[in-house]
Parts: structure tokens; C-alpha cells; sequence
């Protein structure tokens, strides 16, 4: 099982739902204009927002490292995106030669291999992801947007497998969302006082091998009704 080619399916899927066929020409099927750079390092922005790295607040707070696992997942939605965006606009090749682009960086390996916790600090791990923002506002490479990412990941305590798990659960719960109202606005992300987010990890932690058909049935079980 390719996990990277099933994720970037799983991402096309979403997109072509979400913003209609021909997305990657950059504008959606409502006359939206699409821009996944900005999309990824607004998200980056969120992530950063989860050291204490305020000088004036909470200085004695540690980083929020489940939310740093999130954050990094709605990351790679968007750098996915992109990549899709510039693969398919290049007319590279099949999602398989994407996913094999991804698997030759110099990082990838590393990503494989069991999860360890980052030996730098918090501001040296706030520089790792301000690195992935440089590459996406500099309109740096695929490659080198890819190879960011894992650098973000492996510091965030994901490796492929997490990130696996993780995104799908994460995309599921995005095909959710819209299916409920997210765009019109009247989806509700608090379940009874507990976030969507939250719900969903809990529900895949109690089942990490769940199939995302059945995540989606026993979140709409769970999703509080009118």
C-alpha cells in the first residue's frame, strides 16, 4: 500500500467535491480564485500560534503538541494541493510519479522510520516550519515545498504512518464537514462542548485501523442534531 499516492488521491477526491473539476486551473466551481500557498502558510502561522513563543504571554506554557499534529495535517491538505495543482497543470504524469518524486527526497527515509521527539527548541522548531513559509511565499519548487513538509512533520512527532492516520481521519472529517453545511455556514464544529477535531482523534484512537467508511458512519452517529 503506497500511503503517499492513497493520501494525494484521497486529496483529489476532496478537491474535485469541494471546488469542482478543473480546481487546478485555479478558480472554483462558485468563481473563487484558489491559492493553496497562502492556504499552507496561513496554516503555518497556526502552528507557530501553538509555542509559547509570546515574550508577553503565558511565558511559562508548553507547546500544544496534539494541536501541533493537527495543524501540520491541514498543512499537508493545502502542500498537497499544490502539488496536484502544479502536476496536474504541468501534465507531469500519474499521482504515482508524484508520489515518487516525494519518496526520493533526502528527508523521506527519516520519515519512515519510528517517530522520536525533536531535540531542538521551541524557537529552532518555530525556524523549521518559518523555513516551509519561505519556500511557499518565495514560489520555491515542488520538491522542495515536499521536502519542507517532512522537515515540519518529523519535528511534530508524525511520521508517515501518523500523518497517514491522521490525514485520513482529517479528510474524512473535511467530506464531513461539507456534507453538513461548512460552506453555507451552518455546520456546527462544537459537539456538545467538544471540538470536531477532538471528536475525531478520539474516535480513531479507541480504532487506528478503522476504515474511512466507517469512520464517516460514527461520526454522523455522533454529529449533535438540531
Amino acid at each position: 500500500m503506497n500511503k503517499i499516492a492513497i493520501m494525494l488521491s484521497l486529496q483529489q477526491q476532496l478537491n474535485d467535491a469541494t471546488n469542482g473539476k478543473n480546481w487546478e486551473k485555479g478558480i472554483t466551481k462558485n468563481g473563487k480564485l484558489i491559492d493553496w500557498r497562502r492556504c499552507a502558510y496561513l496554516e503555518c502561522a497556526e502552528l507557530i500560534e501553538s509555542y509559547p513563543w509570546k515574550h508577553w504571554k503565558n511565558i511559562n506554557a508548553d507547546p500544544d503538541h496534539e494541536n501541533i499534529k493537527i495543524e501540520a495535517v491541514d498543512i499537508w491538505h493545502f502542500v498537497m494541493s499544490e502539488l496536484l495543482r502544479e502536476y496536474k497543470i504541468d501534465n507531469i504524469g500519474r499521482i504515482d510519479d508524484l508520489a515518487l518524486l516525494i519518496e526520493t527526497l533526502p528527508n523521506y527515509t527519516a520519515f519512515t522510520q519510528e517517530v522520536k521527539s525533536s531535540t531542538r527548541d521551541y524557537y529552532e522548531q518555530i525556524g523549521v516550519v518559518e523555513d516551509l513559509i519561505r519556500a511557499l511565499m518565495c514560489q520555491k519548487s515542488t520538491a522542495m515545498i515536499a521536502e519542507r513538509f517532512i522537515d515540519v512533520a518529523i519535528q511534530s512527532n508524525l511520521n508517515l504512518d501518523t500523518l497517514y492516520r491522521l490525514y485520513v481521519g482529517k479528510n474524512i472529517l473535511n467530506q464531513f464537514r461539507q456534507d453538513h453545511g461548512y460552506k453555507e455556514g451552518s455546520y456546527s464544529k462544537s459537539w456538545d462542548g467538544e471540538e470536531d477535531n477532538a471528536v475525531m482523534q478520539r474516535i480513531l484512537g479507541s480504532n487506528p485501523e478503522m476504515a474511512p467508511n466507517e469512520l464517516y458512519r460514527v461520526l454522523e452517529a455522533n454529529y449533535p442534531k438540531p
